[in-house]
């Protein structure tokens, strides 16, 4: 089950790149991501609600859907896509796959649960490998005052959304389920855009072409419905530093897929920063092995 979870959130999220970029044109940002949200969120109640499964929320736990819809469905996405403005995808991806690091270092402070080398190795390979799989776009990229503007709000991106890991790991750890947190904050994210927008004197408009409708649809039922629940779900059952390696696997996934789309060219240090990306998944799943002390014979 947590292995078709883990596919399942690497494929979604891999392809999700090609459906955002679709959402960029007429309609400002924040409002496509509130869009993203609130219709999400609409299908998740309609869904919950038909089938009985909506569990009622006690005011911590609503607290709590507030703080993660603010962390995980509001700033996290508003930085990653500011940041887009002033630094390369690939350096964007690079920086979050972070997450695997940052959530294993969380984890131990807010939960005190112990640090696995092997997660930390795994990462640190990880890492190495979107770097090398990236460089081209890394290193034609000159360093500017707007780089460490984009890079600022890359890492603040992420460890957003780290906490909204921590967050859903509290709520699933008090029995409530990520379908029922989720459709809760996703509302709340969609509510905090929405009011950030008429605050700040956004058109609210909308595009009804169909590029712009089908590629909202697709980010907001498989993109977030599916995605997120399949990833939150993986946080309690796996922990969330192993969970969050899916960061480092679906931009290989994007890759592959604008191989075949966007004619992306693979290179020796590209292959070799995917081997290392595989090598880092090995580490990160490997079981521990258990050592048994002999009984001594008395």
């Amino acid at each position: 089950m947590n292995l078709s979870l883990y596919l399942l959130t690497v494929l979604i999220w891999g392809t999700t790149w090609i459906a955002i970029k679709l959402q960029v044109g007429t309609v400002a940002i924040p409002l496509s991501i509130a869009y993203r949200f609130g219709l999400a969120a609409l299908v998740l109640f309609a869904v919950l609600l038909l089938s009985r499964r909506l569990q009622p929320l006690n005011r911590r736990a609503q607290w709590l859907c507030l703080a993660q819809g603010l962390c995980l469905f509001c700033i996290n996405f508003m930085c990653f896509y500011t940041a887009s403005q002033w630094i390369p995808s690939g350096l964007i991806a690079v920086v979050f796959s972070t997450a695997t690091l940052w959530n294993a270092l969380n984890a131990r402070v807010f939960f005190g649960q112990r640090i696995a080398v092997n997660v930390l190795a795994g990462g640190a390979l990880g890492l190495a490998g979107l770097a090398l799989l990236f460089w081209p776009e890394l290193a034609g990229h000159a360093a500017s005052r707007e780089t460490l503007i984009g890079l600022a709000l890359a890492l603040f991106g992420t460890l957003c959304f780290s906490a909204g890991n921590m967050l859903s790991s509290l709520q699933q750890k008090a029995g409530f389920r990520p379908l029922t947190t989720n459709a809760w904050g996703m509302l709340y994210g969609a509510l905090i855009l929405t009011g950030y927008c008429l605050v700040s004197g956004t058109p609210l408009s909308f595009d009804w072409s169909t590029q712009y409708v089908s590629s909202l649809v697709y980010l907001a039922i498989p993109g977030s419905v599916i995605g997120f629940t399949a990833y939150l779900t993986l946080v309690g059952r796996m922990g969330a530093d192993r969970a969050a390696y899916c960061t480092v696997l679906f931009p290989v996934v994007a890759l592959n897929i604008s191989a075949f789309v966007e004619g992306y060219q693979w290179t020796a240090p590209a292959l070799v920063g995917l081997a290392l990306v595989m090598l880092g998944n090995v580490l990160v799943f490997r079981k521990p092995k258990v050592v048994v002390a002999p009984v001594l014979a008395r």
